[in-house]
């Protein structure tokens, strides 16, 4: 992926070296949206405030997926859960699970992909602030850029080519994506 390099029909990078397009209507239409990123990039956080902007029912997948002892849901039980949530008429889901995910599922149902595209270093600076964390959260976490990132990158290019695709590198991307989602949302909060 290049700068500017349309990811789909209907695609659109923001945030690699680049503000969302002011003419950008980015709110109207959106009904099934993914938050992903790395941990502690504020995937929740940023999905907790467009649901509340747009209305839309957050699910937060980590929830769902990690069993008691952070054991993980088995992938073909899991696959399942993720085609239930995709098939209603509209959501907001949060969640990057690496290695354990399914994503092609809802990322095929998804009219929105917002990708916080964080450093290493603030995801790392995030993560030691908010909670202890486990050895191989932090293996994932340091290793994302070079790793799960350029998976994601593919299967969004694969199985998303008809959603919007918004890659905000820096809070300060995703203040204006959120403020251009709240203009574009009529009596949004």
């Amino acid at each position: 992926m290049q700068r500017g390099k349309r990811l789909g029909r209907r695609s659109h990078l923001a945030g690699i070296g680049s503000a969302i397009s002011p003419d950008r209507h980015c709110g109207k239409g959106m009904k099934r949206v993914i938050v992903v990123g790395p941990g502690a990039a504020g995937k929740s956080t940023l999905a907790a405030r467009l649901g509340e902007i747009t209305g839309l029912p957050v699910i937060e997948l980590d929830k769902l997926f990690w069993r008691p002892g952070l054991a993980a849901t088995p992938r073909e039980e899991w696959s399942g859960i993720q085609r239930r949530l995709a098939a209603r008429d509209s959501w907001i889901m949060d969640g990057d699970l690496g290695p354990y995910d399914v994503l092609d599922i809802r990322l095929r149902a998804a009219d929105a992909i917002v990708f916080l595209d964080f450093s290493p270093l603030r995801c790392a600076w995030r993560a030691i602030r908010r909670s202890p964390e486990r050895a191989d959260f932090w293996v994932w976490l340091l290793l994302y850029r070079r790793r799960s990132r350029p998976l994601l990158r593919r299967a969004i290019a694969a199985h998303a080519g008809d959603a919007d695709v918004y890659v905000l590198p820096a809070p300060r991307a995703v203040r204006r994506f959120v403020a251009k989602i709240a203009s574009d949302v009529p009596n949004s909060l």
